[in-house]
């Protein structure tokens, strides 16, 4: 089982208490652009082998936290689908 299914599973209690605007608001989440290019620093550093080992322990927590980010905003989406009159 992939991590996103894990998340998808473990989140799926915070969904049942999604109100519209709550939806709305995760699914317009937005990246900050100074973090998403440090993000692709590490990973250019992680692709060509010269990454720390410092550097790859919080590689790996970024790209988590933007998992768990882009599973909220799928649930935030299929709720606001489900749920828009």
């Amino acid at each position: 089982m992939s991590t996103a299914d894990y998340l998808d599973r473990f989140l799926a209690p915070v969904a049942d208490v999604f109100t519209p605007e709550l939806a709305r608001t995760l699914a317009n989440i937005k990246t900050d652009p100074d973090l998403q290019s440090y993000v692709v620093r590490l990973a250019t550093k992680a692709n060509d082998g010269s990454i720390t080992d410092a550097e790859e322990v919080e590689y790996k927590a970024l790209v988590d936290a933007a998992d768990l980010v882009a599973v909220l905003q799928l649930k935030a989406r299929r709720f606001l689908a489900r749920h828009s009159a």
